[in-house]
């Protein structure tokens, strides 16, 4: 039977062994300027969450959720945890999910989750890794707080996508996308090699089972010409059959923690979707 209360009322010490440097110092910027003129990515972050998510579920803790911007995608779900370290995100997220009680909001460091382990259906981790060097102590978290057979649906910047592999070959860029370790390609922010998180996913007993190559069409010039909802739907049928190709710059990975039942991966095409809108 789930825990109906998984979430503690504590919030623990980070102490000195937290995944990366402090957390990033975030205003409300980032939701009224930053995710504003990224109608583009937000739809394709969707589309692949509608994918892989379950269609109903008793638990899902979404870890680094910001102000709550992909909340609305949880209607499924008995009952939804949003954790960030950032307190102007937390507040925002509060603002955002108002007194709706299926939803607990808790301000907590993702390598140290307040939350009862074995608890959860679902964890999602949308732009939480960006800012992890190692993101092995996150994984082991989030296999704690998993029950056996729990689904991990991770996001994160893919090192080797197409661009940089072209700017590589072209002698534009002096770092080779096929390095092992993250790329810290601005302060703080670093792109992960997919084959070096699968490794890092399976040390932390995740399996995978699906990936999803998504904001194909990341192009400033391109998304100034052509609609949002347009570039989203022409995406739609190309995120689960170029997953494995990892040619995006963003790349989503399924896990199973192991213990219970793992699903072989689904030919593309077969996941659970839903209509693009917005835009």
């Amino acid at each position: 039977m789930p825990n109906l209360d998984p979430v503690r009322e504590q919030s623990p010490d980070p102490g000195p062994d937290r995944p990366g440097a402090e957390p990033p110092t975030y205003d409300l910027s980032y939701r009224d300027a930053f995710w504003a003129s990224r109608a583009y990515e937000d739809l394709c972050d969707r589309l692949a969450l509608r994918a892989l998510l379950p269609a109903t579920g008793a638990q899902l803790l979404d870890v680094g959720a910001g102000f709550g911007r992909l909340a609305d995608e949880y209607g499924g779900f008995g009952h939804v945890t949003l954790v960030d370290a950032s307190p102007a995100m937390i507040g925002a997220a509060r603002e955002r999910i108002g007194a709706d009680p299926r939803f607990t909001i808790v301000q907590a460091d993702a390598a140290h989750l307040p939350v009862a382990s074995a608890s959860m259906d679902v964890v999602v981790a949308v732009r939480l890794v960006l800012h992890v060097r190692n993101p092995e102590l996150v994984f082991a978290e989030v296999a704690r707080v998993l029950r056996p057979g729990g689904l991990f649906v991770l996001e994160f910047p893919n090192r080797r996508h197409l661009l940089a592999r072209l700017r590589f070959l072209a002698r534009r860029q002096a770092w080779s996308p096929d390095g092992r370790d993250p790329h810290e390609y601005r302060e703080g922010h670093f792109s992960h090699q997919p084959a070096t998180v699968v490794r890092q996913l399976r040390g932390a007993g995740l399996v995978p089972e699906s990936r999803r190559a998504v904001s194909l069409f990341r192009s400033a010039r391109l998304k100034s010409l052509v609609p949002a909802r347009h570039l989203a739907r022409l995406e739609a049928p190309l995120q689960a059959p170029l997953g494995r190709l990892a040619p995006s710059p963003s790349l989503y990975i399924a896990s199973r923690k192991r213990g219970g039942p793992v699903a072989a991966e689904p030919e593309p095409g077969s996941e659970r979707g839903g209509p693009v809108t917005g835009g």
